[in-house]
């Protein structure tokens, strides 16, 4: 199953929630709905900067990524930008690949 990175970002009304329900609680709902969507969570950390929270997931398809990106958004709490992840083989066997591009210009 391909992984996710997603980065969370809380809204005034998401930081109330974590600060009255707990750090774990948001772990076990962020867990609830990757395993609803027929993923797996694989880690769920809360940092300090740009995002709030980082939470890696393998999840079925990019489909499964959108619906869980469009729930989280929608729901107010919070908004999340997803990156797609790659594994070294992954890049090894793109790179291998003949791509036939012209640049801006050329």
């Amino acid at each position: 199953m391909p992984k996710y990175l997603i980065e969370a970002s809380y809204t005034n009304e998401g930081i109330k929630g974590v600060r009255s329900a707990g750090g774990s609680s948001r772990r076990d709902a962020v867990k609830a709905m990757v395993e609803g969507v027929g993923g797996k969570l694989d880690s769920f950390h809360f940092g300090f900067g740009e995002h709030d929270a980082y939470v890696i997931a393998e999840l079925p398809d990019n489909e499964a990524a959108a619906a869980v990106a469009i729930a989280v958004n929608a729901a107010g709490g919070a908004t999340v930008k997803t990156t797609v992840l790659l594994t070294p083989e992954e890049v090894d066997s793109a790179a291998q690949k003949s791509v036939d591009y012209r640049p801006p210009g050329g």
